[in-house]
Order: structure tokens, then C-alpha cells, then sequence
């Protein structure tokens, strides 16, 4: 299954591999399988040691001696010398282990040519509850998601369809109908399906038939989630409001305000509780969240308004996972409650996955605009629509007050240039 951060592992070793790198991301979008790929395709010589199943190298880091000597005694364990100039090593899981992490400073300062590679589930919560040093400029770190829409057509052969979408974003040029219908079912199989990779695995080996999708697949990852909130927690409790705060989010994506609100994850919850908790999940990456801007001005993070923000899933097949949404309501293009919120949710995932720091603005008169992003000619407003219904009072209300360069429009739509704004069909965001 190709990856687009392959390309950023490649990157790594052809500049010297002279940091190790740290990958994080959520549970299973694939960190272990690409990194293994990677590794044993691009080296000689490759060693994985999945720290939650050598306790020997978990005690060994933890020993009161320099690294040199854990080094040294990695090698006794392993069994023979290990040709380091030649060899990657790939700690996995590496979140149990804060010394291995403190130890990347002596790898990256060290003569001798070290690299490595740590991954883990909750790699991204332990650094932001690092107890010793971290080695800050000593890493390279590398976030990986769950499939884009661009990674779920490679899986299901459509690599030609890739080249016709990014034909048609550059060109304003229209997708031929034919193909744009077939690529809105496409994307509608990528709603409900998602991009968690054994999901998609599932589902392009049933004949790409979203009826036979095994959903125990994403039932059983949002339960390995919750157990991961129990495992990892700094208590009992902090787990419970972690949960909460997990179960809540996709209810209150239809709240009026669009605010994640702390009062709705239980009643008489306040925020100095359930702070922490979210920032757990935001830093696992199971959710994104959005900041809300006051002013759309560069930098934009510069006009964030404090205890203001959205939150959204990692990934829409879990969404709608949560949810209970069959189906037949998204492939038949019912109208339903979620409808809006699963394509906008949809939206924030593409963008994450594209590198880009979510954000939105909303007027005092409730005039909203779903995402803003920061490029060289100035801010660009993004509209989403979850259907043809195109009307976008906010978008030209915005457009008025702030004189974009131009704005867009995502929805089911074809392509088109118009009066300053562009209109990009959903299955066409990651091309954004």
C-alpha cells in the first residue's frame, strides 16, 4: 500500500539519516507497516525492536549508565556486533520508554553514523509529557495519518483518475461527467469506509463493495482507542474524562455555535477538567482541532481566540463508525442529520493530512467560513458544502469585508472559476 510519507523517509536517509526520527500518529494508521517496508527495502542491514515486548531494552536504558555502555550491552542482547554505518535500527512502541527517546541526543551527537528510527501509538502524548530532557533539535519528527483520499484511490487502482483530478484543480478545467460521477462515488466509499489502512485493506479485498465492509474493523479500533486512553492515562480518572471528551466530540459537532463546548461532555464539567484530557487526545491524534481566528490576518495563529476551537476525528470511517450512519444513507446521497458535518470532517482531515495548521473564522453575526488557509498571496477562505446546494452567504459576506484573492468553494459540484471563487469538487480537496 503506498504512502505518501515514504517519500519524507526517503528524504531522510538521502540527507544522511544524521538525526534519528521520531514518527508519531494514531493507532494503527500504519506507522509500523511503512516503517518496516521502508527499512527493509532501503538498508542491508535492519533491526526492529518492539519495546512492548523487550522489557530487557526498556530495563536496560533505564540502568544508571552512560549510553555508550547501553550500547554496548544492546549488542550483548542482540547476540552479535551490529555494523551501526550500516545498519538501521527501529524502535517501535517507543512511547514505554522515555530513556530510549533522551538517548536520540547521544545518536545524533555521536561519531559513529547511528539510524534510527522510534515510532509508537502515543509517541506524540509522551513528548508533550516529557519528565527528563527531550532532546529538542537532536530529531526529526514526522507525523503520519490515516490514508488521504489520494492514498485510498492508489489502493484502489485509480492512479490515472490522481493525474485527471490534479489536471482539473490546476486547469479550472471540468472533470468529464462521467468521471466526476464515478469519483463522487468514490469519495462517498472513502466516507463511510475511511482511510485507517486494514479498513481500506478489507474493503478493496471484498470487491470494493461497501456492503460486505467487515465493521468490526472500526469497532474494534475505537475500542483499542479507549484502551489506550485506560493504559496510558496518568490516572483512573484522567482516563474516565479522556473518554468522555472522546465520546462527546461527535455529537457536538452539530452544536449551533460549532465551539466545542466543555459544559456538553458532562454535565457540570468545566474546562479547568477537562483541559488536559483533550489535550491527550489532540496530541495522540485522534482528533484535530480547529482554532477559531478573529481576525483572518497573517499569521493567523497570531488571531487565535483562546478556549475558541472545533474538534474533529482522525478519520471519517470512524465517524461514522460513532455515529451509526449506514451506508445506503451516504452511497444513495440521503439527507441526513450528519451529512454536513461528515463532509466538513472529511475536509479537516485532507488538510491535516496536507500539512496545514486547521483554523476558522466566524463574524458576531454568526457569518462563519468551515477553514482559512495561509498561503503566499494572502489568506484563502474555504467554504464546504456537503451537496450542490451552493448558496454561501458567509462566503460572500467574508469575501466583502476582506477582498481575498479569491475563495472556495468545496462540494459535489464540478470544477469552475467564478466571480473570485473557485469550486473544487470534495473528492478534489487533497489536491488543496
Amino acid at each position: 500500500m503506498k504512502r505518501k510519507i515514504y517519500r519524507d523517509l526517503l528524504d531522510w536517509k538521502n540527507n544522511g539519516a544524521s538525526k534519528p526520527l521520531l514518527v508519531t500518529g494514531a493507532r494503527q494508521v500504519g506507522k509500523t507497516y511503512i516503517i518496516e517496508s521502508f527499512c527493509q527495502s532501503e538498508f542491508s542491514n535492519y533491526l526492529e525492536f518492539n519495546l512492548l515486548d523487550r522489557a530487557d531494552i526498556v530495563s536496560l536504558f533505564k540502568e544508571a549508565i552512560n549510553t555508550q555502555e547501553k550500547i554496548d550491552r544492546l549488542e550483548l542482547l542482540v547476540g552479535h556486533k551490529i555494523d551501526f554505518e550500516n545498519t538501521v535500527i527501529f524502535f517501535d512502541e517507543v512511547q514505554v520508554s522515555e530513556e530510549v527517546i533522551a538517548a536520540c541526543k547521544f545518536f545524533a551527537e555521536s561519531k559513529v553514523a547511528y539510524k534510527i528510527i522510534c515510532a509508537g501509538s502515543l509517541l506524540g502524548v509522551k513528548i508533550n509529557r516529557f519528565t527528563q530532557s527531550f532532546p529538542v533539535g537532536k530529531v526529526r519528527m514526522l507525523s503520519m495519518f490515516p490514508l488521504d483520499f489520494e492514498e485510498f484511490l492508489w489502493a484502489n487502482g485509480h492512479r490515472l483518475l490522481v493525474d485527471q483530478i490534479k489536471a482539473c484543480f490546476s486547469e479550472d478545467r471540468q472533470m468529464a461527467s462521467a468521471l466526476h460521477e464515478r469519483l463522487l462515488r468514490l469519495y462517498r466509499q472513502y466516507l463511510y469506509i475511511g482511510g485507517m489502512p486494514e479498513a481500506v485493506m478489507d474493503f478493496v479485498g471484498k470487491d470494493k463493495d461497501v456492503l460486505l465492509f467487515d465493521t468490526k474493523i472500526l469497532d474494534d479500533i475505537r475500542i483499542a482507542y479507549i484502551s489506550d486512553m485506560g493504559r496510558y492515562a496518568k490516572s483512573p480518572l484522567e482516563s474516565t474524562r479522556i473518554e468522555a471528551v472522546y465520546s462527546s466530540v461527535s455529537g457536538q459537532l452539530l452544536n449551533v455555535s460549532k465551539k466545542f463546548m466543555y459544559s456538553k461532555v458532562r454535565k457540570g464539567s468545566r474546562s479547568r477538567d477537562y483541559a488536559s484530557p483533550l489535550e491527550w487526545l489532540v496530541s495522540s491524534g485522534m482528533l484535530y482541532r480547529s482554532a477559531m481566528v478573529e481576525k483572518p490576518l497573517m499569521p493567523l495563529k497570531s488571531y487565535e481566540k483562546e478556549g475558541f476551537f472545533k474538534l474533529y476525528l482522525s478519520d471519517p470511517g470512524l465517524l461514522c463508525n460513532a455515529l451509526g450512519i449506514r451506508p445506503s444513507a451516504i452511497m444513495l446521497d440521503q439527507d441526513f442529520t450528519y451529512k454536513g458535518v461528515l463532509a466538513e470532517n472529511y475536509v479537516a482531515g485532507q488538510l491535516v493530512a496536507a500539512g496545514h495548521r486547521l483554523c476558522y473564522w466566524r463574524s458576531e453575526n454568526t457569518a462563519e467560513i468551515d477553514f482559512l488557509l495561509s498561503r503566499d498571496e494572502g489568506i484563502i477562505p474555504f467554504e464546504v458544502k456537503a451537496g450542490k446546494r451552493v448558496g454561501s452567504p458567509s462566503l460572500r459576506a467574508y469575501q466583502e469585508k476582506f477582498a481575498p484573492p479569491f475563495a472556495i468553494r468545496l462540494s459535489t459540484k464540478n470544477f469552475a472559476f467564478s466571480t473570485g471563487i473557485k469550486a473544487v469538487p470534495l473528492y478534489a480537496t487533497f489536491c488543496l
